[in-house]
């Protein structure tokens, strides 16, 4: 399993106020859900009428259908005539892995119990 993360700012030129932002924001997020089946959300510059800062995330099972949504989604964004792309990050997870920082140093700190462990082995 691999998880596609792409987080991207849109520049709303156009906009006088939020309400003009959420307009065009609404429609992006509506438009890549539908059509790429990707959850969507804005995340940050959420008071800045002029600036959006949106989270995208999929799901699937190997990283180069990620990447080929991710390719067709940023084209689709640099296509936009309400906003303009800014800055972009594209991250793929391996979903087998655990995510950086979440390595447990020591076996006194994991999660599970040794009774869960065993549990897990017994057949």
């Amino acid at each position: 399993m691999f998880v596609g993360i792409y987080q991207f700012e849109l520049l709303v030129r156009s906009s006088r106020s939020l309400k003009d932002k959420r307009r065009v924001v609404k429609s992006v997020k509506d438009r890549l859900h539908r059509e790429h089946l990707v959850s969507v959300a804005e995340i940050a510059a959420l008071d800045h009428h002029r600036l959006a800062v949106l989270g995208l995330a999929l799901v699937g099972a190997s990283a180069s259908r990620i990447d080929s949504v991710l390719d067709r989604i940023e084209a689709k964004l640099r296509g936009l005539h309400d906003a303009e792309l800014g800055e972009t990050m594209r991250q793929i997870i391996r979903g087998d892995q655990p995510p950086m920082g979440s390595e447990v140093e020591d076996e006194r700190d994991a999660p599970w119990t040794e009774a869960d462990r065993r549990e897990e082995d017994a057949p």
